[in-house]
């Protein structure tokens, strides 16, 4: 159990700002509420930043900040708990603690660990091939983590890593980062994708298509990307495996196992097929949860459900989802996607500058709302934009992917602080790769994106 800290510089900045801002009037035009949300959103994100409160705590303070602030209505204030993709997150703890208690993880663990051949490089190889490939049949980046981490948890163990050791912290840092990073360029994987789709052909009569998308993003942003994930990885988490005697392979398949796999297989095939019969993801997801421990049919006792399912994670991902919820009633994502992006000086012709511009000011707005909010905000001033550079408005549409994909702080993206939390690894580690792949975006590959999108007709 993390002991309590010291108030330090820290929390005297965080909570010293968030108070300046509740202290301000609100700007011409404004509602008031507006000027309370800002405060909230400096306190909560200045602590999932730092790490500086546990994090269902903040979650807390920030429900109860919200309330006596008149910030919102309750049912804004409280969305998260409401949002489908919190059900997901339900049923996603459920199936990783099924995985784990029945063994089924561990015996798909001792296939990968013993096709691996005792290379780290190899398993960390294996497991982003994987993430990728399943972002191709599986629209939820929550449920790709909730499939995939308990089978990578067995992973590191079977290799003979335990929590704490960089081999492991690896491993599931390759795993939910993995599952989020180079999906984003994939159409149907993510919720920001989506909403980037929807608001391009109800606001400005833009229809991306499928392999346009996949055209335009995937062999830099997705692939390429994610090689270079998977080098970060190695370099600063590589560990010697100790592999399993091979002889634990051989053991025949028990009922229990038999019975998960059935459900994870149906529960995959409907993810799959969802355009068709067009059941959410949180939902499937929940059944195959419920089916899991279902008298008679489930593999899960009621202790085992218990000790699965846990508050604190559940608090913090409805708190994440809160803060979007109220950044978008009061405005203040609106209001600042217009201070940002309007600020920057755009100037027709200088492309590359623009692009630059763009990119930066999406990614900033990334770290002061969710990371879906980036597309519904930058999407109904993209016409302005585009005429300022002097570009056409699917240009200034696809940067915002730009944004959605880097992720600096895992609490901007809330499967991968779900990831973190169940796999055991510190913040901190995870800020590790964020921040080292923004680095290298930056420096990067976005210059490599501005040179494939010209080539591709982007910029005239």
């Amino acid at each position: 159990m993390r002991a309590p800290a010291r108030i330090g510089w820290q929390d005297l900045l965080i909570c010293g700002a968030a108070l300046a801002a509740l202290a301000l009037p609100a700007p011409v035009g404004e509602a008031p509420e507006l000027v309370r949300a800002v405060a909230l959103v400096i306190f909560a994100i200045g602590y999932w930043a730092t790490g500086r409160m546990p994090e269902h705590v903040v979650a807390l303070v920030f429900f109860l900040a919200a309330m006596l602030l008149s910030v919102a209505p309750p049912q804004v204030i409280f969305a998260g708990f409401a949002a489908p993709a919190f059900w997901l997150v339900v049923g996603g703890l459920i199936i990783g603690g099924a995985v784990d208690h029945t063994g089924f993880g561990q015996r798909l663990a001792r296939f990968m660990v013993g096709r691996a051949a005792g290379s780290y490089a190899k398993m960390i190889a294996a497991i982003l091939v994987v993430d990728l490939a399943l972002a191709f049949i599986m629209p939820s980046t929550m449920g790709r983590v909730a499939l995939l981490l308990p089978i990578a948890m067995a992973i590191a163990g079977e290799a003979g890593f335990r929590p704490g050791q960089k081999g492991w912290n690896g491993i599931v840092l390759a795993t939910v980062f993995g599952s989020y990073m180079g999906p984003t360029t994939i159409l149907t994987a993510n919720v920001p994708n989506n909403i980037l789709l929807g608001a391009a052909d109800s606001l400005h009569g833009i229809k991306i298509t499928y392999f346009e998308y996949l055209g335009v993003h995937f062999p830099i942003l997705g692939l390429l990307k994610t090689l270079i994930l998977g080098l970060v990885i190695i370099v600063f988490w590589a560990d010697r495996p100790a592999l399993a005697p091979t002889a634990k392979e051989r053991q025949p398949w028990r009922p229990v196992e038999r019975r998960i796999a059935i459900i994870l297989a149906a529960a995959l095939l409907l993810w799959m097929s969802d355009i068709w019969h067009g059941v959410a993801p949180a939902w499937i997801s929940l059944t195959a949860g419920l089916a899991l421990i279902a008298p008679g049919l489930g593999v899960l006792s009621g202790r085992e459900f218990e000790s699965c399912l846990k508050l604190r994670p559940l608090i913090y991902v409805a708190g994440i989802f809160g803060l979007g919820a109220i950044a978008a009633d009061t405005g203040l994502g609106n209001f600042l996607a217009r201070q940002l992006l309007t600020a920057f000086p755009l100037t027709p012709g200088a492309d590359a500058t623009n692009f630059g511009l763009l990119a930066l000011g999406n990614v900033a707005l990334g770290l002061i709302t969710a990371m879906p909010s980036i597309p519904a905000v930058v999407a109904p001033l993209a016409g302005d934009l585009a005429a300022a550079m002097d570009v056409p408005v699917i240009t200034v549409l696809m940067t915002t992917v730009l944004g959605f994909s880097t992720a600096i702080f895992p609490y901007q993206v809330p499967p991968l602080l779900l990831g973190l939390y169940i796999g055991k690894v510190p913040f901190r580690e995870g800020v590790r790769v964020g921040a080292t792949l923004a680095a290298i975006t930056g420096l990067v590959l976005f210059p490599l994106d501005f040179l494939w999108w010209r080539w591709l007709g982007y910029f005239g």
